[in-house]
């Protein structure tokens, strides 16, 4: 059975020396929870695909604690780089660089780069110190699930298939790091995430958005490309409607033609009433997108906890974190959108 740690010093030293004996440890992070294990290690990187059932050709993310730790790993990191990673680091952004030879090829799945984060959350952080090492975390589900945002949903995906979980609470920001192709200018977002493009162009006069699709013939650069994602069991449907009150009613004739089938209902605080429904979650504010990024994982895992048959969500403009929140949704639903004139 795998263990769940409170993030004390002891568990963080104990949970230290699993990793380094090649064991893999769930790791909170500010955006998900990852799988952490040795990112120097062809063995423990090997445990982490066979955990997560996660497709060989799918790169992994090696998290790092320091510039020091990443000068080890990376060719090109210059000044000019850590300047712009200042303003973003220790966050939720992850950049593709030219790896060293030291990066085993189960992180890199066989490309010429590497994928490195430097999160902020202390908890994962004071682990990486301690390690001495890089350390790979993918997050911790059932490739094709969403992501885990607490150790408990980390727990029903993995229990009896990793040694240990440190419980950290909650994730604040509840979907993954945004990744930056940093291997060329212009820069390119690789995957939408909590930091924007917006927030790039502060510092960078040009940023790309990658928005070919990847082939099947083709290793993507990047975890979130290829593969289906952040699905939970039921089926999703999204509806896309400027007019909450029309999303509403829609909403409702979705319910009257399906009354055989358990619906869990995923809305926004401004119009949640209008909706009569026992299995019906917030999303938080319209305003609020950041509310809506930390709840959309947990509430897709706990309406599936409900067993529900269809999942109906309200949709966000897709601007700011709205293009990246809903290239989540979109990926969860499998494109099964709904627009409301």
């Amino acid at each position: 059975m795998t263990k769940i740690l409170k993030p004390t010093e002891e568990n963080i030293k104990e949970s230290a020396k699993l990793i380094l004996n090649d064991e893999v440890v769930a790791i909170p992070t500010e955006t998900v929870y990852g799988l952490g294990a040795n990112g120097l290690s062809e063995i423990a990187v090997s445990k982490i695909f066979k955990a997560k059932n996660r497709p060989q050709d799918n790169p992994l993310i090696l998290h790092i604690s320091s510039y020091e730790m990443m000068e080890s790993l990376v060719y090109g990191l210059n000044d000019e780089i850590k300047e712009f990673l200042n303003n973003f680091w220790a966050g939720p952004l992850t950049v593709i660089m030219k790896k060293k030879e030291i990066i085993p090829n189960g992180v890199s799945c066989g490309l010429d780069t590497v994928a490195i984060r430097m999160p902020s959350n202390e908890i994962a952080r004071s682990l990486i110190e301690e390690c001495g090492v890089p350390i790979a975390a993918p997050s911790a589900n059932i490739s094709g699930k969403p992501s885990p945002t607490t150790a408990e949903d980390v727990f029903v995906d993995m229990d009896g298939k990793i040694s240990a979980i440190i419980d950290g609470g909650l994730c604040n920001i509840g979907i993954e790091s945004t990744v930056l192709d940093l291997t060329k200018k212009p820069y390119t977002i690789l995957r939408p995430g909590f930091y924007t493009r917006e927030d790039f162009l502060k510092y960078e006069d040009e940023i790309l958005i990658d928005d070919a699709l990847v082939t099947g013939n083709t290793i993507p650069k990047s975890p979130g490309q290829k593969y289906k994602h952040y699905a939970p069991k039921a089926k999703v449907l999204v509806i896309m409607a400027k007019d909450r009150k029309k999303s509403s009613v829609e909403i409702e004739n979705i319910l009257k033609d399906n009354e055989n089938l358990k619906v869990g209902i995923f809305k926004f605080d401004e119009t949640i009433l209008n909706i009569q429904n026992e299995n019906i979650l917030s999303l938080g504010s319209i305003n609020n997108l950041e509310e809506m990024s930390q709840n959309l994982f947990k509430g897709l895992r706990e309406l599936d906890k409900k067993e529900v048959d269809l999942i109906i969500v309200e949709g966000c403009e897709e601007q700011g974190l709205g293009f990246s929140i809903m290239n989540r949704l979109k990926k969860s639903a499998s494109g099964n959108i709904k627009y409301i004139d």
